[in-house]
């Protein structure tokens, strides 16, 4: 159960990772026509630029990448923002915890539920709801998400920033912690909604969502997430919307003086409600950085 536990340390990717083949909208509805998983913050009075960048949390090893505009941008960083600061202990002390749920499932979850997971859990992970009874849905949904990408070797964007973060000697800090995050979550889904991302979790999909990114097509994978089959408005707003307006409301304030480096999944960043729309209404420029 080792890959377990660091598949929780990015618990949002089960969320990401769970979009189905939805049809894509027009590109309009994303309200970013440009495409970079990498964007430059200048203006607005700011001294020095920063820098947002998408991220898809876990990956395989053999399709990472990071490419050499995002090298130099980071070189350039004197701070580095995550969702959540996993170089805190206390963070990780409560993700292991939360791998565990508060009840076993089949004491939250009613017969049927408990049937349709299994047979989710037997289809995709070669496994049983006994073999995960004592995990939280979230967790379950982890395993389920590393199963579908079809290797054993992963990467985490977050560890690997993590990583040149200390050996550029350069702060990390979090907008939110494992337990805001998990708060989240138990909010938007229900365990029905939750089950039924499950069962759209396949290498297909997963397969997709990959290429999307490798092509750094942020528009299609906001599109693809906020489709309405996959999430209905109350669970757009919990995820995507009221976590982005926050954060682009403490943002100000960490890049006043310094240049920072802001990695986020990729999902938050396009979007009426995205943080690059979000911090150009607030008078920021906001560009995309092709090479």
């Amino acid at each position: 159960m080792k890959n377990l536990f660091k598949a929780t340390i990015v618990v949002l990717t089960i969320l990401i990772s769970a979009i189905s083949n939805a049809q894509q909208t027009t590109s309009s509805s994303s309200s970013t026509s440009e495409n970079s998983l990498l964007w430059e913050i200048t203006g607005n009075g700011l001294t020095k630029p920063s820098y947002l960048y998408g991220t898809i949390h876990m990956i395989c090893a053999e399709d990472y990448f990071l490419s050499e505009k995002v090298k130099k941008a980071f070189a350039n960083s004197e701070e580095l923002i995550l969702e959540i600061n996993l170089s805190d202990a206390k963070e990780i002390q409560d993700m292991q915890k939360m791998a565990m749920g508060k009840e076993s499932l089949n004491k939250i979850l009613n017969p049927n539920q408990l049937f349709k997971l299994d047979q989710i859990l037997k289809n995709t992970a070669g496994m049983n709801i006994d073999q995960v009874n004592g995990f939280s849905l979230t967790a379950v949904m982890s395993l389920v998400s590393m199963k579908a990408f079809g290797c054993s070797d992963f990467k985490l964007y977050e560890m690997e920033f993590m990583k040149l973060a200390k050996k550029n000697n350069i702060e990390i800090k979090g907008f939110e912690t494992v337990k805001s995050q998990l708060a989240i979550i138990d909010g938007a889904y229900t365990n029905d909604e939750m089950i039924a991302m499950l069962g759209e979790i396949t290498q297909n999909n997963m397969s997709k969502l990959v290429d999307d990114y490798k092509n750094e097509n942020i528009s299609l994978m906001y599109d693809k997430m906020v489709d309405k089959q996959q999430m209905n408005q109350h669970t757009k707003e919990q995820m995507l919307d009221i976590r982005n307006q926050n954060w682009v409301k403490i943002l100000p304030k960490l890049i006043d003086k310094k240049a920072v480096f802001v990695a986020v999944g990729a999902a938050h960043l396009a979007g009426g409600f995205g943080i690059i729309n979000l911090l150009r209404k607030a008078g920021y420029v906001v560009n995309p950085i092709m090479k």
